[in-house]
């Protein structure tokens, strides 16, 4: 087909990465990175549904590598996905399916990022047990239309060989002031719940993704830090590092469930398969402090 084996070495042809999701908060990063590892790299202007405009963008950039960082989230969070079907379905699974169908016939592999949003704790795997959610487990999280689609999306994933799938969950980065961190969220909720959760710290992890399109790895990878943290933790360390007088309210999940339409995700992944290919990824309360907190710091604190 053209593209390496999973983990082949990348070819001596110079770097050039196509990306999707321009206006985006992952795209965007991506952009930046590759500016500062002095990697050449290009937007796609296609939209993902329309197939010959990918196979223009593909054919006008000639990329090594495309990495997908499009898609429907909604506006402001995902209840939007609940009355926009459609929509959801138009980009999240026909428009990545059509990207990674573009990619495979020409050799390419796509770095996809996706959720770890489509899995619950169960009986198998309870809440504060540290028994994850594996590269290879069934979802079993359905409360969302969103996380449906990305489920019914990554099952038909698994059968394109050049696609590499990174289950992404409640991203946070170092930017205390965009509006999509996890961290900036929970700070202007009136009251959040207080879950563990798998977390994914992007200033970390982000770089780590350019490294697998280096080695060509494909399939699906659990991408968070290892390990869980709870909202009142993270609550903890913002007061800690940020605004010692910055107050909260906890809610329970019943009275979470009256101001949202869609119920949400908390699990804990895995984190075994990413950790033995990158052992110096860090567990997600250490990676918080070092890239979060800690370059944000306006206390006195430790």
């Amino acid at each position: 087909m053209g593209f390496p084996a999973n983990g082949g070495s990348a070819s001596d042809k110079p770097l050039k990465f196509l990306i999707y999701g321009r206006t985006g908060w992952i795209g965007g990063l991506l952009g930046r990175l590759c500016e500062s590892q002095s990697i050449g790299y290009a937007y796609g202007s296609g939209r993902l549904q329309d197939r010959a405009s990918l196979e223009a963008d593909v054919a006008a950039v000639e990329p090594t590598h495309v990495f997908n960082a499009a898609g429907v989230t909604g506006r402001p969070n995902v209840d939007w996905c609940e009355s926009h079907k459609v929509e959801t379905i138009r980009t999240n699974v026909a428009g990545t399916l059509t990207l990674a169908d573009v990619c495979r016939e020409r050799g390419l592999i796509v770095i996809n990022y996706a959720t770890g949003c489509i899995f619950e704790y169960d009986a198998a795997h309870p809440l504060g047990s540290g028994i994850g959610f594996k590269e290879e487990d069934t979802p079993n999280f359905v409360g969302s239309f969103y996380s449906k689609t990305k489920a019914m999306v990554e099952e038909l994933l698994k059968n394109y060989e050049n696609v590499c799938t990174l289950r992404v969950r409640m991203p946070i980065s170092s930017d205390l002031s965009n509006p999509r961190n996890f961290i900036t969220k929970i700070t202007r909720y009136e009251k959040v719940v207080n879950i563990p959760n798998s977390m994914t710290i992007l200033d970390e992890l982000l770089p780590i993704s350019i490294e697998m399109a280096k080695r060509n790895l494909t399939g699906i990878w659990n991408f968070t830090n290892p390990g869980v943290v709870s909202h009142n933790e993270i609550l903890e360390m913002y007061q800690e590092y940020i605004d010692p007088n910055f107050t909260w309210k906890n809610f329970t999940l019943e009275e979470q469930a009256k101001v949202i339409v869609a119920p949400r995700s908390n699990n804990e992944l895995d984190m075994t398969k990413l950790s033995r290919e990158f052992p110096e990824l860090l567990p997600i309360k250490e990676s918080l402090i070092k890239y979060v907190f800690k370059p944000n710091q306006k206390t006195g604190g430790a």
